[in-house]
């Protein structure tokens, strides 16, 4: 049987989570990203038994698969302040217990900022967050996955040795992955417009962290120039990264069947038709192949 192309989009919750697949089903998606609960609240709600069981029915009517959540923004797991490090881990704990209870296979999560110390303490921090909450992990079997940043501010995460670093420390007691974000990466200084910058960069990606753990893709073009370490994004094609890379990632075998999250501005106006260009990226290829 072929591999299955999965691309789609962050979808809202909102009405309840399993509102998220049907709007991935009305864009033409074939997996989603989701929030699990109020993304700008520390306590987050449990979702009901029926929001629970209309999601599973949801998955199966539509055939969207291999879901991914994305944790809170208020959550810095790499925090020098111990009050914001107690509330960071209880509120990456509860948003665990979620994706176990939805069985999303993915938890995507920014790895934090180093506010008050150095980007190396604040690293440490961070893997001391992940393996604290190993307990919590081993109970369902969702993949930790950390989300290379754009650099922005003091945000750690935005270079290839710093995601391995938290990755060596944590590899052999945790599920661990990563996931690329397009803008983030060009604004953090790795130039993926072509398809030779791309093998470069997969390259050093696969020396630094190892491709084994690239697991998902945020698609997104950038506003900003290449390394200007601002997280801005633009949709395909409209910004500083171009269509290339993105053709790039729907036809090299190394990335073609990783699922990809469009995070792109404007998406109920041009998710739709994003979608329908990475798909015929991809079948094209298979045409050609053939």
């Amino acid at each position: 049987m072929a591999e299955k192309i999965l691309v789609g989009a962050h979808t809202s919750i909102s009405g309840g989570v399993f509102n998220a697949v049907y709007e991935g089903q009305k864009i033409g998606a074939t997996t989603i990203q989701v929030f699990t609960s109020n993304q700008r609240q520390w306590k987050g709600r449990r979702p009901a038994d029926e929001d629970i069981s209309q999601w599973f029915e949801a998955l199966e009517k539509t055939g969207i698969s291999q879901t991914m959540s994305h944790d809170s923004y208020l959550i810095n797991l790499g925090s020098s302040k111990p009050e914001l490090l107690e509330k960071s881990r209880a509120a990456f704990k509860e948003e665990i217990e979620r994706c176990h209870l939805l069985k999303i296979p993915l938890l995507n999560f920014h790895p934090g900022a180093a506010i008050g110390y150095s980007e190396e303490e604040c690293l440490d921090t961070i893997v001391q967050s992940l393996l604290s909450l190993k307990p919590t992990i081993d109970k369902g079997s969702t993949k930790m996955v950390l989300e290379l940043t754009a650099g922005q501010g003091s945000n750690v995460g935005y270079k290839f040795e710093q995601i391995g670093y938290i990755i060596d420390r944590t590899k052999d007691q945790l599920p661990m992955g990563v996931c690329i974000d397009t803008c983030h990466i060009f604004s953090a200084g790795y130039d993926i417009r072509t398809y030779e910058g791309w093998e470069n960069t997969l390259e050093e990606f696969d020396k630094l962290i190892g491709l084994e753990f690239l697991v998902a893709f945020h698609l997104n073009d950038s506003m900003k120039p290449l390394a200007e370490r601002k997280d801005r994004h633009a949709n395909l094609g409209k910004g500083e990264i171009g269509l290339a890379s993105f053709e790039f990632l729907m036809t090299h075998p190394k990335t073609k069947y990783l699922p990809k999250y469009l995070e792109t501005p404007n998406g109920e106006t041009y998710w739709p038709e994003e979608i329908i260009l990475l798909k015929d990226f991809a079948s094209k290829c298979l045409i050609e192949q053939e």
